[in-house]
């Protein structure tokens, strides 16, 4: 049992990491409702991936949350970019298509005789007991991934968050550039699907960093305080829902971060 619990530690903590990392530049560049998206948008890629393969494979199932997570990501982009309607009714028409794509092949799933091995429900809601050594490793690379691309771009992000206007004056691909924060995010919401669930993803990646940015006005620090609180929301959510199995890991995760906020907001406001 100490040997599980390691483990799920070790995932979320994983998870953790990458979320204080990526919703720091997701809150900034105000995109918090694109993170959202995305997660719903994950549901047909899941689902539809299962239908064709009909086993559970998680680098499959991921891979298929991944295609449609950037799917819908562009298709919002391209809506916005090509028409009359407004980024928050693109969002708004680009999840609730995709989410009820997903709940479409999932009830043709749930009638398939094979229906049990798929355990999309985890991916719903989360349910890090679950698991699996070589699910550890896939988040791993994948958060690596995300880690090192921050390190490697820290200064081009730095400068397309804050001065988009200056970074395009320099002659910064900005398109380039944004384009590898968004995949970034969809990173970032599949490796945490079946931690915290996509239905509870956008609030945890957002959180963290609503609640470091109370505290300072450095990115840096934004950042590394970002990360901090997703630790702790994580290790804690895990510790809780080990000494009790009847609560669920990702939710309980998600409502401590939430803590973390309120009480990061009721702080600095006393503060001023």
């Amino acid at each position: 049992m100490i040997l599980i619990f390691y483990k799920i530690l070790i995932g979320t903590t994983l998870v953790g990491i990458t979320t204080g990392i990526v919703g720091c530049f997701t809150m900034l560049n105000k995109q918090s409702l694109l993170g959202d998206t995305i997660a719903h948008a994950t549901l047909p890629g899941l689902t539809g991936m299962f239908l064709l393969i009909l086993e559970k494979s998680y680098v499959m199932l991921l891979l298929g949350a991944g295609i449609s997570g950037l799917l819908g990501a562009f298709t919002t982009n391209y809506i916005i970019k090509n028409s009359c309607i407004k980024k928050d009714a693109a969002l708004g028409i680009v999840l609730s298509t995709f989410f009820g794509l997903g709940i479409i092949f999932l009830t043709i799933l749930q009638k398939l005789p094979v229906a049990h091995q798929a355990g999309i429900d985890k991916f719903l809601f989360g349910q890090a007991a679950t698991l699996l050594d070589e699910d550890i490793i896939v988040i791993a690379v994948l958060s690596s991934i995300v880690i090192i691309t921050t390190m490697t771009l820290w200064k081009e992000f730095k400068i397309l968050t804050f001065d988009p206007i200056y970074a395009k004056s320099i002659g910064l691909p900005i398109e380039k550039y944004q384009n590898i924060l968004l995949l970034m995010i969809v990173i970032t919401v599949i490796i945490g699907l079946q931690t915290v669930g996509l239905i509870l993803m956008s609030s945890f990646l957002i959180a963290p960093a609503a609640a470091a940015r109370q505290w300072t006005d450095r990115l840096s620090t934004t950042l590394f305080l970002s990360i901090i609180f997703s630790l702790l929301a994580t290790t804690s959510g895990t510790i809780i829902s080990y000494q009790y199995a009847h609560i669920p890991t990702g939710p309980t995760i998600v409502i401590i971060a939430t803590l973390i906020t309120f009480a990061s907001m009721f702080i600095c406001s006393l503060r001023k």
